[in-house]
């Protein structure tokens, strides 16, 4: 056996704050909503009803209603619904949704309700069609008038009314009383002095005008013209016409009809409820910004707030997107989700969605939340960036990647040459590997250094005096340890030491440049194949023209310095990033020493300044057939 001991736990704790108020008043409706309702009395239960009387004067109406909307267990007791139902409407309200009663109980329970919550209960739409047809033959005594005291009224006594009960019969309606006409419509029908004038109108009917002109109009007839004039005038007016009646009053309004037909179809681009009272309406037209909202089950805006409230209310949301109609279907939250808005100019335009789904009593209920107006996008000040700045960057990436390379070339070249002991051959030779690779690395990091420091600025070539056709010359001879056991090369058709092209640049920046360049075209050469070379002096410019390797002339005109991904270049090339980035790199080489490197169509040239400006006219070149 199980001794239910909840109630004597709750009730042993006095009340002493709200907080502890709240706490309690929760647990008890918690636990007598789930207690049966015994018809023996029980002396624990009588004692939680009394406390719960004690926390209803101590808690004010709204918080007792949102503990009773929080969700709890669903509240079966008769007892306790009844005890609710007859508090504040805000509780009664609360305490009928959160009622789960089967049909039986609501059925003996009903005629015992107040009237008040006979009618809260009618906009539940889970009670059955027995319990519905209860509440429509109850409906009819609830909605009848009280009996009418005429006699106590017309004595000047006090009427002591009393709210109908369920049980009493209903009340009979006292017969009309008419009073017998007197031949005057005025006394009547209690026709006032202004509807009177209209009728003295009706056969001479004055031009439409506006309802404030016609006002303005008699109210200064009436201040020129005193109080028994007037009387006498309105008399006069109205005894001629009499048999006129309601037809006047028709024909008048038929004639402002026509009237208003005349000066064109009303303009519905506003939605402000003025009336055409002949003042000038404003011109400016305040937009909506922040709309609350709440939907149903559909998407369907059921209730918002603020003044543009009308304007929104039936919006179905999931029209105005296909992706918020899924996120409605799936019942996510609304983060940021814009729409647009068709409708009265306040609420027209994009709106900026931000919802979330609820529920009641574990039942999806729609969504709530705001409409908000986009914010205009925020123009951030363009903070010009030094060209340098790019450059200062690259450099610093280069000298993070350059320090872990350095420490793993230093360490394989320790083990290498057995600096701190013997090593096995085995090891030694990777260490010799990985030391080779590091410095291919290394140098690549160089080369990549030079690149970003001559394309800044940074780096100038060095200025001097050497003869361009030597150093050519020499290459030349230099990279025949590559060319002729392949059949490639440079085609020529004079000697290189005879000519003179001197250069306003340092010979060892000259050797560098010429080097990488002739080393990058010879080793994309294929077997067999010779590139036609020439020179010429033009003015103060010394320009080499060579042909491209066909593996280099089949790219695009733009995409000959550019570095392809996973390329590596030949060794001949001394070069990690590809043939691409080797020429662009000779490029800015030449742009740096104040020349140019560019090409025109299949064929490679090569400018940089002269030592003289004279033009000597003499030029070389050869070809040799492919």
């Amino acid at each position: 056996m199980y001794y239910d001991d909840r109630l004597a736990t709750v009730l042993r704790a006095p009340p002493s704050g709200d907080g502890i108020a709240r706490i309690q008043f929760r647990q008890l409706v918690d636990i007598l909503g789930q207690t049966p309702d015994s018809p023996e009395p029980s002396e624990m239960v009588d004692a939680a009803f009394v406390r719960l009387s004690q926390l209803g004067r101590q808690l004010p109406p709204a918080d007792r209603a949102r503990l009773l909307r929080q969700p709890l267990q669903p509240m079966a007791n008769p007892r306790l619904l009844t005890w609710l139902v007859g508090a504040e409407p805000d509780v009664a309200c609360a305490a009928i949704a959160a009622a789960r009663l089967d049909d039986a109980a609501w059925l003996a329970l009903i005629p015992r309700l107040p009237v008040r919550a006979r009618g809260i209960l009618r906009h539940r739409r889970d009670l059955s069609p027995q319990v519905e047809g209860l509440l429509e033959r109850l409906g009819v005594r609830d909605r009848a008038l009280p009996p009418a005291q005429t006699e106590a009224v017309a004595s000047g006594a006090e009427s002591d009314w009393a709210e109908p009960r369920p049980e009493d019969p209903i009340p009979e309606i006292p017969p009309a009383r008419f009073q017998r006409p007197s031949g005057d419509i005025a006394a009547d029908q209690d026709i006032s002095d202004d509807v009177l004038e209209l009728l003295d109108m009706a056969g001479n009917p004055p031009p439409p005008t506006s309802l404030s002109e016609w006002a303005r109009a008699r109210a200064a007839q009436q201040k020129a013209q005193p109080h028994g004039t007037v009387q006498e005038t309105a008399a006069h007016l109205v005894a001629p016409h009499r048999e006129a009646g309601i037809g006047a009053i028709v024909r008048r309004i038929e004639e402002f009809r026509k009237a208003r037909e005349a000066k064109g179809p009303p303009d519905f681009r506003t939605d402000s409820p003025r009336l055409p009272l002949g003042d000038t309406a404003p011109v400016a037209q305040r937009l909506a910004l922040a709309i609350d909202f709440t939907t149903d089950v559909e998407g369907r805006i059921d209730w918002a707030d603020g003044p543009h409230a009308p304007s929104v209310t039936g919006l179905s949301l999931d029209a105005t997107s296909s992706d918020l109609a899924h996120a409605l279907r799936q019942r996510l939250p609304l983060r940021g989700t814009r729409i647009s808005v068709t409708g009265a100019p306040a609420v027209s335009g994009p709106w900026q969605v931000d919802a979330v789904a609820r529920f009641e009593h574990g039942r999806f209920a729609g969504y709530c939340g705001r409409l908000r107006r986009p914010a205009p996008p925020i123009e951030v000040p363009v903070v010009p960036v030094p060209a340098h700045a790019e450059a200062d960057r690259m450099r610093e990436v280069l000298h993070e990647l350059r320090t872990p390379a350095n420490a793993i070339q230093v360490a394989a070249e320790i083990i290498q040459q057995q600096l701190y002991g013997p090593a096995p051959h085995e090891y030694r030779a990777l260490a010799a590997a990985i030391a080779g690779d590091c410095a291919h690395i290394l140098a690549g990091f160089e080369e990549l250094d030079r690149l970003v420091k001559l394309e800044s600025g940074a780096l100038p070539l060095e200025d001097g005096e050497c003869d361009l056709a030597r150093v050519l010359a020499q290459t030349i001879v230099r990279l025949r340890a590559w060319t002729e056991p392949r059949g490639s090369g440079f085609a020529l058709a004079a000697d290189l030491s005879a000519a003179a092209l001197p250069v306003r640049i340092a010979r060892a920046e000259v050797e560098r440049l010429v080097w990488r360049l002739f080393a990058a075209l010879a080793g994309s050469t294929a077997p067999g194949e010779r590139l036609d070379l020439g020179w010429s002096l033009h003015g103060d410019m010394v320009d080499l023209s060579v042909t491209l390797p066909a593996v280099l002339a089949e790219r695009g005109p733009d995409a000959l310095f550019d570095a392809v991904a996973g390329e590596r270049g030949q060794s001949l090339a001394a070069g990690m990033f590809g043939i691409g980035f080797t020429l662009r790199l000779a490029a800015a080489e030449a742009s740096a020493a104040g020349g140019l490197l560019g090409r025109v169509e299949n064929r490679l040239h090569l400018s940089l300044p002269a030592l003289t400006g004279t033009d000597t006219g003499n030029s070389s070149s050869a070809t040799f057939p492919q």
